[in-house]
């Protein structure tokens, strides 16, 4: 059986506030720790690299942009929508937005906020 457990996360909108977002990451890391049996002090960014998890943030980005492109799929405008959305979605290459299927969205868009983060989390570390 395979957890879930960032699906179970990502229920809130993008945009949270920073105390719930890191309060999430924590419980995320916990159970990526408690998942792949790694101590309490390990660098967890590997270890959530190696379970393909996105941080909790990117997750939140992940489900407002995939609802986007559901929504933009059946015709619905942007008009309805919050700043955050057309913000995310604008900044998405162009290969993502123009997925032919709904799979094929969500798997590109995935590697792309993972690559994103990993490339941030890289240039971060670094440059001590």
């Amino acid at each position: 059986m395979h957890l879930q457990l960032p699906d179970l996360i990502i229920v809130c909108p993008s945009g949270l506030p920073n105390c719930a977002s890191r309060s999430l990451q924590f419980v995320q890391n916990a159970a990526a720790r408690i998942l792949t049996e790694t101590r309490k002090f390990d660098h967890i960014t590997p270890i959530l690299a190696s379970l393909y998890w996105l941080p909790v943030q990117a997750g939140a980005d992940f489900m407002v942009l995939f609802l986007t492109y559901k929504l933009t799929k059946k015709s619905i405008g942007f008009r309805a929508l919050t700043y955050s959305v057309p913000y995310l979605w604008n900044g998405l290459p162009l290969h993502v937005k123009e997925a032919s299927s709904a799979e094929i969205f969500k798997s590109r868009l995935k590697a792309h906020l993972y690559s994103l983060h990993n490339s941030l989390n890289i240039t971060f570390q670094t440059s001590f």
